[in-house]
């Protein structure tokens, strides 16, 4: 399993979360997704054997949030 924290603007509330977490979370190969508002960041574990990288932070820009 692989780690990574990605910084994630236009993240301002609650339904974000949602959108990230169940978005990213739904993906096959991500064990956990949390997202840390404050810090404007997203924790992904992950399987890079199963998911990439560029996979989970598409994901995250369809839901309609820059991936830096």
């Amino acid at each position: 399993m692989e780690n990574v924290t990605l910084n994630v603007s236009g993240m301002s509330c609650g339904h974000c979360v949602k959108a990230v977490e169940g978005s990213v979370g739904a993906l096959q190969g991500v064990k956990k997704v949390a997202v840390k508002l404050d810090k404007g960041q997203v924790d992904v574990e992950f399987d890079a054997n199963v998911v990439s990288i560029n996979t989970i932070k598409e994901t995250i820009d369809d839901q309609g949030y820059d991936v830096k």
